[in-house]
């Protein structure tokens, strides 16, 4: 077995890609490289399998040290130090609120929903975007409104577009029986375990500490997994998300995040602010940027109220000039258009061509659109995410926290529930109850543990 992400010849190619749009001068690094037989181009249909010769992974492991020791561009619009990324926020933007107590029913809906969109992602994960429009219209679920099926389903449709191999036999609506693993509900125990263990003080050191002894090293990908072993050769945050870590801008962190906003309910910046610790560990820039538009949208969502507030809230801890911002904008604004989806996700993909299908840019794009058009509506916005492609049980799981905590736990349609089972599986060790009851009063507790002294 080849382990992928983590191979010099692998994250050259994507090395030689993001240290471009970082402003760097690449092109003798990549002559040396393409002169060796090296192919400079990343592989952007999945992971890395490229076989190198001994003499070209000597020259790509050398070739990374190059470009690691190349300074970073100025970064004034987008800053990844805390203190820079806030300097580049309105002062009306910086205003910290609290909103105590939580309702249950909307955290429990958080949980669940994060849950059953992930799910509902998980059976086409990696499938282009026509290939899931064939997949649900030769089943008669177009657009998307349940979970994916394979009964009656055209052999030849299959064969054109299989599902994916890990999710295929605990994913599909004939096959569900509780909520499968999945890194993606993996990290917000992460997260829900970190402020238990060490509150609001906790820094990114205590993160790092907690993915050695807790988050199994395969169950980390992309940006998690190089982080993982820089952190393993001593080397700490947030230098673990520089070195050789050509994936620091990709949706990694982002999906980590959600519960930072749950337990700081009507506190985007504080919520943000946490989100960019866990973050720390392992991305930079918009990397970073994704988990504080999530985790700020989280914070909002748990309290209530509209969809477009939400949006705005999120949008409002994102440095106005940097990409990311730039992407939200997009997504919104075609939301906003109407029009037949395939539409929407056409232009986002004309607008993020190149990008790799789980770079943190156009997936975040996509969710922006999704939660706009589908009005904050649980079912619409889910099934409009997993429509679009690109990474999306990553997606499905934010844009159903989102909207899950909007709609509660109560109104969400047992269609989705029922095969939950009301409970998850994880591959993280002593995690105990993971019953959605049990989750949602952990949350509640740690929510109340780390609120601030004088918060209302």
């Amino acid at each position: 077995m080849r382990v992928t992400w983590v191979q010099p010849e692998d994250l050259l190619r994507h090395e030689l890609w993001q240290s471009a749009r970082e402003g760097r001068d690449v092109e003798a690094v990549r002559g040396r490289w393409v002169g060796a037989g090296g192919v400079a181009e990343p592989p952007y249909g999945g992971a890395s399998l490229e076989i190198a010769t001994s003499e070209q992974r000597a020259l790509a492991d050398q070739l990374l040290t190059v470009l690691d020791a190349m300074p970073e561009p100025g970064v004034a619009d987008e800053p990844s130090d805390w203190d820079a990324i806030v300097a580049t926020l309105s002062t009306a933007n910086r205003t910290r609120v609290s909103a105590y107590p939580l309702d249950p029913d909307r955290v429990r809906g958080a949980w669940m929903g994060r849950a059953v969109a992930c799910v509902l992602g998980k059976p086409v994960e990696k499938i282009p975007r026509r290939g899931i429009e064939e997949i649900l219209r030769a089943t008669d679920r177009w657009p998307l409104d349940r979970y994916f099926t394979a009964v009656g389903l055209d052999p030849a449709v299959s064969e054109r577009w299989p599902w994916n191999k890990a999710s295929r036999p605990t994913s599909l609506e004939e096959n569900l029986a509780g909520t499968p693993e999945d890194d993606d509900l993996n990290y917000t125990l992460v997260a829900l375990r970190v402020l238990e263990r060490h509150g609001a003080a906790f820094t990114p050191d205590d993160v790092a500490q907690m993915w050695l002894v807790d988050l199994p090293a395969g169950r980390t990908f992309t940006a998690e997994r190089v982080a993982y072993r820089n952190l393993l050769e001593g080397i700490s945050p947030p230098r673990t998300a520089r070195i050789r870590n050509p994936f620091r801008e990709w949706i990694g962190a982002q999906i980590r995040t959600d519960l930072y906003g749950w337990a700081n309910p009507g506190d985007p910046l504080r919520a943000a602010e946490w989100a960019w610790r866990d973050a720390a560990v392992s991305h930079t820039r918009n990397g970073l940027y994704g988990a504080m538009f999530v985790a700020a949208m989280a914070s909002a969502a748990i309290r209530g109220g509209d969809i477009g507030t939400v949006l705005d809230v999120g949008t409002s801890v994102v440095p106005p000039d940097s990409r990311m911002a730039r992407a939200v904008a997009l997504g919104r604004e075609l939301g906003r258009s109407g029009g037949d989806p395939t539409q929407g996700y056409a232009a986002l993909e004309a607008e993020f061509v190149g990008h790799h299908w789980v770079h943190s840019l156009n997936n975040t794009a996509l969710v922006a659109y999704a939660l706009e058009a589908g009005g904050g509506d649980f079912d619409r916005s889910i099934g409009l995410t997993v429509m679009g492609g690109w990474d999306t049980d990553s997606n499905g799981a934010t844009v159903g926290a989102i909207t899950g905590a909007l709609t509660g736990a109560t109104d969400l349609a047992p269609r989705w529930t029922d095969p939950l089972q009301g409970r998850l599986v994880t591959s993280i060790p002593d995690a105990g109850d993971l019953t959605f009851d049990a989750l949602t009063e952990r949350t509640l507790a740690v929510a109340e543990a780390v609120r601030e002294v004088g918060a209302p």
